[in-house]
């Protein structure tokens, strides 16, 4: 009996362990995804991605050549895109983490609340930042295709160097330091 007991146990063991990275696993999107909860999120590469009202308990990860918008979406961690064709996030939407767009073409994010930072990096196409509450600090830095920063509350530093054209924008509220290029647009 003890034996028959030990190998349901084992079973019970095993089909849990092989079940709980399924339930944990990224959620692919193509197409639109509304107003439900997802754990992860990936948007493959070269796909288009739609959030309406989406809640997602983890990360957004944008792929090369992707597109994500994002309307009124709740994120807990962050969103991450690295060489994506276009990110706009905006709509009440709120970031528990970092938004962290690099090497990518355009981006805006407007009309949202970001707990960390939000980075602008290398981008070729122009990214926006736009009556946000950033938490954190907003960075830009070596964009080529012009950062505009405009009616922004930021918790702690603005930062900006190396942007070709310099950033534009103004009516930024900033707790903490105001460097480089973004000293101007600052107020």
């Amino acid at each position: 009996m003890r034996g028959i007991a030990f190998v349901v146990s084992l079973s019970v063991i095993v089909s849990v362990g092989i079940m709980s990275p399924s339930l944990a696993s990224e959620r692919r999107c193509r197409g639109t995804i509304g107003a439900v909860a997802v754990e992860s999120l990936r948007v493959p590469r070269g796909a288009t991605c739609t959030l309406v009202g989406t809640r997602v308990r983890g990360n957004i990860d944008v792929s090369p050549t992707a597109t994500l918008q994002a309307s009124g979406v709740r994120v807990r961690g962050n969103v991450q895109a690295e060489r994506a064709t276009l990110i706009g996030i905006e709509g009440s939407s709120t970031i528990g983490g970092n938004v962290q767009l690099v090497r990518g073409t355009a981006a805006q994010v407007a009309d949202s609340a970001i707990v960390g930072n939000l980075v602008f990096d290398e981008n070729t196409g122009q990214v926006r930042a736009l009556r946000n509450t950033i938490g954190g600090n907003l960075h830009a830095v070596e964009n080529t295709g012009g950062v505009e920063i405009t009616a922004n509350l930021i918790g702690n530093n603005l930062q900006c160097r190396d942007n070709y054209p310099p950033p534009t924008g103004g009516g930024n509220q900033v707790q903490g330091e105001k460097d480089g290029q973004c000293a101007a647009v600052a107020a």
